[in-house]
């Protein structure tokens, strides 16, 4: 499957049938923050930190957005999508002189950086014609004055009846937004003075506004308007959610975390958490966790925080970015189903635990459900333990394993979107056999690489509900049973795939596994 999104329109195409279930997906991180420029709430594809600096601004002391990318990079990551949000930031604004008023837009993107500029002219209208006019809008690097993007609108109007209105042509434009009331007329053509003939292009009558510190809310937005964490919604599927602290000396407030938490349940993805400012010693980490109420196998959190050991009394910062990124390294060198504590998989050199841990120590956070960042004989910092935040939770004692949950939601997650091609057949039978084979494949696949202890898994597919096509309800289920490499119990998920979306629950009764061929 994949998305296109357009303005805030996600159209979804739903996988082919009888195709094999991806494999080989490259685990995909989300990070959710402030940035000095870009577009709000719609998540932007990023392949590198200069494709970051270029969409979203360099480095701002204001933001851990930007170091956060780098460590997710420099750490392994592949495939990121970067949401910013913003607390009542304001985009430039320009004012064209016009005929019975002034034309003014504003940045569709607001802050401080986003330089925009516009200019006016009438080349191939009718000297009759004064309606009509040309608008060139331009983005420019505040850095080094180059054009970066370029939209052109030909032959528009101010005149709301007219089929080429200039407030409907920049519904569609990534640059700016026109202001109401409109001018009676057309803005007047920009000459440059000096030529006299050259259009000339008109900048800010006023800057836009960065706006202020991010607070709870703004991470975590609105369902109804896909904002904040609700901006993911855009996207057919992602598996890490990190949102970087929003300022220095500012953690993640408990109701952002809560509303990511529950949100990354839904979507079948791990939420990344640091650990507090707060927590400088390790009674104070064991007392911490503790207290946050925090309890739940879509958690992923780590202690301490890290310092530049090549810069010589720096901040202890957090290191979320990182533990992504080695995240999407494991996942793609060796699998979920593996610890993060493998050769290869450890921090940059430059990174080390801004708190010495003993082995007792290191022994103690695990099991409060943090896993440890440890220095190591090759002078790099590795992840120790695989757990996460679901010690204790109703859900199942096992997911409180990171290798068992991030398994279970890699299986689930690739069969709810191979699969979902079934709903719109009619033969149950024949669908419960394709759908089989599909599913059979890709257990088969993941036994061959180890994700299975004695490479045994059970496939069950049902398909009796197709009878009932007035039911709402009406879909496919599957069972699977199967035993997670490095465990000794089996574990049995039932996926039930409706139209209204795709139900996991786990089972009491898991069918007898056999081994694989």
């Amino acid at each position: 499957m994949s998305d296109a999104n357009d303005q805030g329109i996600t159209v979804t195409e739903i996988a082919a049938m009888d195709l094999p279930i991806d494999v080989a997906s490259h685990t995909t991180a989300a990070f959710v923050g402030r940035a000095l420029r870009g577009p709000l709430n719609i998540p932007v594809p990023i392949e590198n930190l200069t494709a970051f600096q270029r969409r979203f601004g360099g480095r701002w002391h204001h933001s851990s957005l930007g170091p956060a990318v780098r460590l997710f990079f420099e750490n392994g990551g592949v495939k990121l999508y970067v949401v910013r949000v913003a607390n009542n930031a304001r985009g430039a604004m320009i004012a064209l002189p016009a005929s019975g008023g002034v034309l003014v837009l504003h940045a569709a993107e607001p802050g401080s950086t986003e330089n925009i500029r516009a200019a006016v002219d009438y080349d191939g209208i009718d000297p009759a014609d004064e309606e009509h006019f040309n608008l060139v809008i331009q983005r420019i690097a505040p850095e080094t004055g180059l054009i970066l993007d370029q939209e052109i609108f030909s032959r528009i109007s101010c005149c709301d009846s007219s089929r080429n209105f200039i407030g409907s042509a920049l519904l569609g434009s990534a640059l700016a937004r026109v202001q109401m009331p409109l001018p009676h007329g057309r803005p007047v053509a920009t000459v440059n003075d000096s030529v006299g003939t050259e259009a000339a292009y008109v900048g800010h009558a006023q800057r836009g506004s960065d706006g202020g510190a991010l607070s709870d809310y703004d991470l975590i937005g609105s369902a109804i308007h896909n904002t904040g964490i609700f901006a993911l919604n855009h996207l057919e599927h992602f598996d890490l959610l990190y949102m970087p602290p929003p300022a220095r000396k500012r953690d993640i407030g408990p109701a952002a975390m809560l509303a990511a938490e529950q949100y990354c349940q839904r979507r079948g993805a791990m939420l990344v958490m640091d650990p507090q400012e707060s927590w400088d010693t390790v009674d104070k980490a064991l007392v911490g966790v503790r207290n946050s109420g925090y309890s739940s196998p879509n958690i992923v959190a780590y202690y301490p925080r890290v310092v530049d050991r090549f810069e010589r009394g720096s901040a202890p910062r957090v290191a979320g970015g990182a533990i992504a990124g080695l995240l999407c390294k494991l996942d793609r060198t060796h699998g979920p189903w593996e610890d993060l504590d493998q050769l290869g998989c450890g921090m940059g050199r430059k990174l080390k635990p801004a708190v010495e841990l003993s082995v007792d120590d290191a022994h103690l956070l695990v099991r409060a459900g943090l896993n440890v960042i440890a220095g190591s004989s090759a002078g790099r910092a590795t992840v120790c333990g695989s757990v996460t935040l679901g010690r204790g939770h109703q859900i199942d004692s096992r997911f409180s394993r990171l290798t068992v949950r991030r398994l279970c939601l890699r299986i689930t997650n690739s069969i709810e979107r191979a699969t979902q091609w079934a709903l719109f057949e009619q033969n149950g039978q024949q669908i419960a056999e394709r759908i089989h084979g599909q599913v059979d494949g890709y257990m088969s696949y993941l036994a061959n690489s180890g994700a299975f202890a004695g490479s045994r898994f059970v496939v069950q597919c049902d398909t009796t509900l197709f009878s009932r096509a007035s039911d709402p309800d009406r879909g496919v289920t599957i069972l699977l049973a199967f035993r997670p490499a490095g465990t000794e119990e089996d574990i049995a998920l039932t996926l039930h795939q409706t139209i209204a979306g795709c139900r996991v629950s786990t089972t009491a009764f898991a069918p007898v596994t056999a081994a694989v061929a």
